[in-house]
């Protein structure tokens, strides 16, 4: 039986059978991962309407894909109060705002409080609000620097408001190009520890690959299965988010940079391999509008959301430094064929733009 029919009658496949989908045409692929989409989720585009805050970028952890830290080229340290992230906060929830994506470089020097009391007065002031923050990098790191387990470490999260985890640290699975990319940091094992223990709480969270730097098609793959595994287990991940690597101002070189149409690629494969994660998302702060608009059509029925300011990827060259107007973007859908869904974190439809 050929890979085309194996998908088209849902059979699962496996590593040799993935890394053979690169090889198809990118019309095949993509009709392939389209009727995947069509099928679970119709003409529908999810966004949500958040706010990414940043409230630090000096990190303790080298990273050389990475353009943030203060403790690299950047020389322009920053530390946000308790009082300026609620600042922020305020003004992004008047405006709109539904969830919170707050994200930080790993500060060694203001402890696990900084974290927590940041979660903690922003629930106080608006306890409707989401906040999706943390990523099990953030977690590993607390917990070896401050000595503290995984577990207690989460358990502070939830206790002070955390609501979902994002899918950062994940990069690529494969040790080998870990220790290129981000040696000392959280180990493939240890994020899925980190993820699965996160479920096992009633939580969820969104899940990440990081890809067109150095890794091969075959660590792709290997990292979507590895997360196909964890979700046969725990059911927690609502999204897979391939982040496209952003080549500015940061320490790697003789990077393979992917041509659009590996992008998509790989955005149909995501589709067809992770059968088992309900969204796939097309996160246009790495892709560019343009390509995430097109990846509609390669299988990803999510584009993120609008998210107002963003400091990360931004850093590295992406286009995304001051967000995107809500009216922009629903027209953007729209105008690509899709119908505009407003979601909340967890997505739950919040208001259909027909």
């Amino acid at each position: 039986m050929d890979i085309i029919t194996k998908v088209r009658n849902k059979e699962r496949l496996g590593r040799k059978e993935g890394e053979l989908l690169y090889s198809l045409d990118l019309y095949t692929l993509g009709e392939l991962a389209d009727e995947i989409r069509q099928e679970k989720h119709g003409k529908k585009s999810y966004f949500n309407i958040n706010r990414h805050i940043n409230p630090t970028n000096v990190c303790a952890d080298v990273c050389k894909f990475c353009a943030y830290s203060a403790t690299r080229k950047n020389p322009h340290q920053y530390t946000l109060t308790h009082e300026q992230i609620l600042d922020i906060a305020t003004t992004s929830i008047q405006r709109g705002a539904k969830e919170l994506h707050i994200v930080s470089a790993h500060n060694a020097k203001d402890g696990v409080e900084w974290y927590m009391g940041a979660f903690r007065k922003i629930k106080e002031k608006f306890p409707h609000i989401h906040i999706k923050s943390m990523t099990a990098a953030e977690v590993d790191f607390l917990a070896r620097y401050y000595g503290y387990s995984y577990d207690e470490i989460l358990d502070m999260m939830i206790e002070n408001g955390v609501d979902s985890m994002p899918g950062g640290g994940a990069e690529i699975f494969d040790e080998a190009v870990r220790e290129y990319l981000c040696k000392g940091k959280v180990t493939s094992d240890q994020w899925l520890e980190i993820h699965e223990k996160w479920h096992k709480r009633g939580k969820e969270s969104n899940t990440t690959m990081l890809f067109g730097h150095v890794e091969t098609r075959a660590h792709r793959i290997d990292h979507m299965l590895r997360l196909r595994d964890l979700q046969d287990k725990t059911g927690g991940f609502n999204a897979f988010i391939p982040l496209v690597y952003q080549k500015e101002n940061n320490y790697l070189k003789n990077c393979n940079f992917p041509s659009g149409q590996e992008i998509l690629k790989t955005y149909a494969i995501a589709r067809i391999l992770l059968d088992n994660i309900p969204n796939i998302k097309a996160y246009w702060a790495t892709s560019t509008i343009n390509l995430a608009l097109i990846a509609q059509e390669f299988g990803a029925n999510d584009l993120d959301g609008t998210i107002e300011k963003e400091a990360i990827q931004s850093a590295a060259g992406a286009k995304s430094a001051n967000g995107m107007e809500l009216d922009d973007f629903i027209s953007l859908i729209k105008n690509s064929g899709f119908v505009p869904v407003e979601r909340d974190s967890v997505y739950n439809e919040l208001k259909v733009y027909a």
